[in-house]
């Protein structure tokens, strides 16, 4: 600490030399403001923290110094804080600054350092002259200086008189003025009061030394008013004061702050405190600048310091302290109140189903091109082995990005998954984890429904955004809004249903900055959120469909997931609860029942929302009674729901509902308005009868369908009774076949089925149920237009994803001769690489398989298949040999063997084949060892058989890691390749390049006597010398019955390497072709390798063009051996 006095006109600024000790600098006039002292070659930084950049050695010395003696004039300073607050140049130039820092900041290679020069010493004598540990030094030894002060819309008050006393930690500040209207304290009773909240600057001030046997330490008299408690000043006894400052006294009271215990009587003052926010710990310098000083930068960027709190700089915290700071209030009363009322919207529960909770997990998920040619991104499909849980919770979502989080950069989390998913209820529990208290990083969380967004035309600020555009508006209130500005990284904006912006018209483009202060339309400021411009530093939680354009740019996002779906017990589960909930828990079992018989309806209980309807149907069906069944399509499923429903309808209600979802969904929206119904009694019947359902905080008066599967099934109705659709036109709709140009882009992805059940299931019992009997006649001529469509489609030629919806589409329409015609038409093998096989899908193959009567092969790999379903699959009879991830065929054994399961697990393991295999990834290698030791762990049984076919049968080997994975997987493998008795073709030559080098070609040589099969070995491109190439001569002896060809090419083999293979070439009698181009051996290697050929009658080419060879000799080695190629 050093001390302040009045200083002369000549006031001098010290110039940092690094060891601590203050050079003079003269300052000179300041003709022309301080914006020419921020413009001359004294760094204007330095003021900020002109007294924290002490050297401790020195800390004795600098008390004792005289005032004459000191290195600034606090009358001058405070002259020239003035000019400066009344200077726009002047601010303007600490934008600049602001913009400086925050660049500096945006850097990852300055990111160490600037935390220590920007947010603690902004000065120039740590970049000089000290390294990153010695800051780290300084740090443990500097005072804390509390950053919560009174502002205004643009600057702090900095020349403002201290009218509150003010106790820091050990250090207690007030106005003596009138010190006889305050009772003398004792100074450790100071501390055990509670706290309040004003709060003031402190100006001018003088620091003198106090002899410690001073009368202060057992009286002090301050005048009548509050004081404050800021612990953060270390210990020692000072008085301070200061001419014209109001402060004519100030303390420091030397010693161990007083236990709990010690409490003053009820009629002492009560002692106030600064709030502290603990994530952001203020500036050591009372001069430092404080955001709202510098316009155009939140202000976290310059307060903010990662991973300390206050409590961890201050050398002076002790226990009881901490315990008083705890009870600290943490807002203003206006913040404290909005915050209340926002948890208890969050609180409320939900009516009806939509309170029912299942947990859904969620996976990590990634975005991958969908083809090499394609510039749109699909969701990965990782092997069920490799999927990575969430099993934090929300917990582990929102801290997913944060070791890519770069300091104050939004956050971008997306949880992504199709329509019904959950999506929806999953971030509504987010906000309710909050409200309860379970999310403490968080400050404020707005949870917006995106349709509640779509608002074209009008303009809004960003507070209209976060506070009156939700389903429940809350009051505009510009003291909460601004304490969110200041705070971004403790806002959580979670945007529901981010695809509904999809149906807004124009780009998704901002113009927003950092600091937004003019309106804008909605979908520019949510631009400007998504591309981390606007409330700089918060987390935005979306929640989307992974087809759409919006998902498109989510592959930039800092962490991505996916909903997983229900499982066959959760499904269970919430029919049982939805049951329970509606009041029915005696027909619980009986609806289990029902379910567990239609195992079709079962399998798309995967989607949370055909759980619900089966539920609803289920209900319906039990209270009518009697014998009955559920139906055994998803046509009959709505057409059962909707049934009842049409036959209360207005006229043309139906008919005009399915019209809106229609063209709604060609806009790709799902809410609509109340003048959109073609009568209010078609409105007044589809809400009463829950088909659409009032949508809160929408514009105007707005409706929304009550799921996307009914918007669906709604939209086939009105193609399938319409007349304004051409006969033509219907085939395109069920979206089979690829076309350049569509007439839609599918986004009601499951029109196409409920059009195929529509039109070909019994009119009575399906589309007449809706629509009457007159439909008929349309019905009748349009499914003889679909079935010359279907029949003409070949199964063989459809890619794998419109081969399952053929599969789905032909299923839905219960005619049995188009299904045979299909299921005919299914090729002998079938190959699901990269599409993913969820339950529906597995149950519908499984179907078509058993239905064909035919033999086929199935390749699983990268299907994201589970374990049910790919037990299903491979246990059907008529699958004799199939493919899948061997980490996912592992689970499967040992899920097998601990259901004590022999005849299927022996099945399993007859089918199953790896040929061929390609190691690409580290895992993969590992996954190939876990499969060989279980081949020995059967070997060592009594009561298995020996060797896998798996591993028996494998006869291509490829290895293609890189240079970086390869050389340490290559060891792994290694060891395992002697279990491979028919391997063939080994490859271990890669576009990237292995590059096993000289130490794998030598391990790999010890597996050949064992290598009895092996005819190809592929070396090529493995950075191998002399040195590998001799080892690899010395062990080609042990395959010269079996190998027919050796590639060697692009290594590093010299002469030396190029004389040991023309030595051994005459032992090799199966050799048939030699490859050792692109080498480095020159002709003389060429002519030892010409004359070993001409003792080798059995090869049949010899590739050795290398560019270290003159063409000359190559043409003449050619002329004298044909065999010998240039190419």
């Amino acid at each position: 600490m050093r001390c302040l006095a009045p200083h002369p006109a000549g006031s001098y600024l010290p110039e940092p030399q690094g060891s601590g000790q203050c050079a003079a600098m003269e300052l000179g006039p300041l003709e022309g403001g301080y914006l020419e002292l921020l413009n001359s070659s004294a760094d204007p930084l330095q003021l900020y923290h002109l007294y924290d950049q002490m050297d401790p050695a020195r800390e004795e010395i600098e008390l004792c110094s005289e005032p004459d003696m000191d290195t600034i004039n606090c009358e001058q300073f405070s002259r020239l804080l003035c000019d400066m607050e009344g200077d726009e140049e002047t601010r303007e130039a600490y934008a600049n600054i602001a913009e400086l820092d925050q660049y500096v900041f945006q850097d990852s290679q300055l990111e160490g350092l600037s935390k220590g020069i920007f947010i603690e010493h902004i000065g120039l004598e740590e970049m000089i002259g000290e390294s990153v540990e010695t800051l780290e030094e300084k740090k443990s030894q500097k005072r804390s200086f509390p950053e919560e002060l009174p502002m205004d819309s643009k600057h702090r008050k900095l020349a403002e008189p201290l009218a509150v006393p003010m106790v820091t930690g050990t250090f207690l500040v007030g106005s003596v003025s009138d010190s006889s209207a305050l009772t003398c304290l004792s100074p450790p009773a100071v501390f055990n009061k509670e706290p309040a909240s004003s709060q003031r600057w402190l100006e001018e001030t003088i620091l003198m030394p106090v002899p410690p046997s001073s009368s202060l330490l057992s009286c002090l008299s301050l005048s009548a008013g509050h004081i404050q408690i800021v612990p953060t000043l270390p210990q020692g006894l000072w008085q301070i004061s200061g001419a014209g400052t109001g402060v004519s006294g100030m303390v420091i009271y030397q010693g161990e702050v007083p236990q709990a215990s010690q409490v003053l009587p009820s009629s002492s003052p009560a002692i106030h405190s600064l709030p502290k926010s603990p994530e952001r710990p203020g500036s050591t310098s009372p001069f430092a600048p404080s955001a709202a000083d510098l316009p155009g930068m939140p202000e976290p960027a310059l307060t903010s310091r990662a991973d300390v709190t206050e409590e961890q700089m201050s050398p002076t915290r002790s226990p009881a302290a901490h315990e008083v700071s705890g009870q600290l209030p943490k807002w203003p009363e206006r913040v404290e109140k909005f915050c209340s009322a926002l948890r208890d919207m969050y609180q409320a529960e939900p009516a009806g189903p939509e309170g029912i909770l299942v947990e859904v997990e969620l996976v990590r998920a990634r975005l991958e091109r969908s083809s090499s040619k394609s510039q749109e991104r699909e969701l990965a499909t990782p092997d069920w082995a490799e999927r990575q849980p969430a099993r934090g919770g929300l917990a582990e979502v929102l801290l997913a990005g944060g070791d890519r989080r770069r300091p104050r950069e939004t956050q971008v989390i997306a949880v992504l998954g199709k329509a019904g998913q959950g999506k929806s209820r999953w971030a509504r529990e987010a906000s309710r984890a909050w409200a309860r208290g379970q999310l403490p990083q968080y400050d404020f969380v707005f949870c917006l429904p995106c349709h509640c967004l779509d608002r074209g035309g009008d303009t809004y600020r960003l507070q209209d955004l976060l506070f009156s555009l939700g389903p429940r508006p809350l009051p505009v209130d510009d003291e909460v809004f601004s304490y969110v500005w200041r705070r971004p990284d403790r806002v959580l904006l979670i945007l529901d249903a981010s695809e509904g912006l999809e149906g807004q018209d124009g780009p998704l483009h901002s113009a927003c900055g950092p600091v937004c202060t003019e309106p804008h339309s909605v979908r520019g400021l949510l631009a400007g959120l998504f591309q981390r411009k606007l409330l700089r530093g918060c987390t935005l939680l979306l929640t989307a469909r992974p087809r759409g354009r919006l998902a498109q740019s989510l592959s930039k996002a800092d962490a991505l997931f996916e909903v997983a779906g229900f499982s066959a017990e959760q499904a269970k589960t919430y029919l049982t609860r939805y049951l329970e909930r509606a009041g029915a828990t005696e027909r619980q079992e009986r609806a289990l029942e029902l379910l567990q018989g239609q195992p079709f309806l079962l399998s798309h209980c995967h989607s949370p929302a055909l759980c619900r309807a089966v539920g609803q149907l289920s209900e319906a069906l039990l209270e009518l009674g009697g014998e009955t069944e559920l139906p055994s399509t998803l046509t009959g499923l709505y057409v059962g729901l909707l049934g009842p429903a049409a036959r209360d309808s207005p006229p043309g209600a139906l008919a005009g509902l399915a019209r809106l979802a229609w063209e709604l969904g060609r806009r790709r929206r799902g809410t609509l308005l109340e003048s959109q119904f073609p009568s209010a009694e078609a409105r007044a019947w589809a809400v009463a009868k829950g088909l659409v359902q009032p949508a809160p905080g929408a514009a105007a008066v707005g409706l929304a369908f009550s799921s996307f599967l009914l918007q669906c099934f709604l939209g086939a109705v009105w193609l399938a009774l319409s007349s304004d659709i051409k006969d033509k036109e219907l085939p395109q709709y069920l979206a089979l076949t690829p076309r350049k140009k569509r007439p839609y882009d599918n986004w009601l992805e499951g029109v196409p089925r409920f059009l195929a059940g529509l039109v070909f299931q019994p009119h009575a019992d399906c589309l007449g149920a809706l629509a009457g009997p007159a439909a008929a006649t349309l019905k009748d001529r349009k499914q003889k237009v679909l079935t010359r469509y279907l029949k003409r489609l070949q199964p063989g030629t459809l890619r794998a994803g419109q081969l399952l919806e053929l599969l789905h589409c032909t299923r839905e329409t219960l005619d049995a001769g188009l299904w045979q015609h299909v299921v005919q038409g299914l090729p002998a093998h079938l190959s699901f690489v990269g599409t993913r096989l969820t339950p529906p899908h597995t149950y519908v193959l499984g179907s078509a398989l058993e239905a064909a009567g035919r033999d086929f092969s199935l390749d699983l790999c990268s299907t994201g298949i589970d374990p049910p379903g790919l037990g299903s699959l491979v246990g059907l009879s008529c699958v004799t040999h199939f493919r899948a991830a061997l980490s996912d065929m592992v689970g499967l054994w040992e899920s097998l063997q601990q259901r004590g399961e022999a005849k299927l697990l022996r099945a399993v393991e007859e089918k199953f084949t790896i040929e061929p295999f390609k190691a690409k990834s580290v895992k993969d290698v590992e996954d190939l060892g876990n499969l060989v030791q279980i081949q020995r762990t059967r070997s060592s049984s009594e009561d298995t058989a020996g060797e896998l076919p798996a591993v028996r049968d494998l006869k291509k080997l490829e290895f293609a890691l890189g240079p970086v994975s390869g050389p340490q997987a290559f060891p792994k493998l290694v060891r395992i390749l002697e279990a491979f008795s028919s391997l063939q073709h080994l490859d271990l030559d890669s576009l990237s390049e292995n590059k096993i080098g000289d130490e794998g070609v030598e391990q790999l040589s010890a597996t050949f006597p064992r290598l009895k099969a092996l005819e190809t070995l592929n070396l090529s491109q493995n950075n191998i010398t002399d040195v590998g190439a001799c080892k690899l001569a010395e062990a080609l002896p042990s395959l010269a019955e079996s190998l027919l060809r050796l590639s060697l090419y692009n290594n590093c083999i010299c002469d030396m390497g190029a004389e040991s293979l023309a030595h051994v070439l005459p032992d090799m009698g199966s050799l048939r072709v030699l490859d050792v181009q692109y080498n480095k051996f020159t002709a003389a290697g060429a002519q030892q390798l010409a004359a070993s050929l001409r003792k080798c009658p059995h090869v049949e080419t010899l590739a050795m063009w290398t560019p270290t060879i003159p063409f000359g000799v190559h043409e003449h080695l050619q002329q004298l051996d044909s065999r010998i190629s240039l190419k």
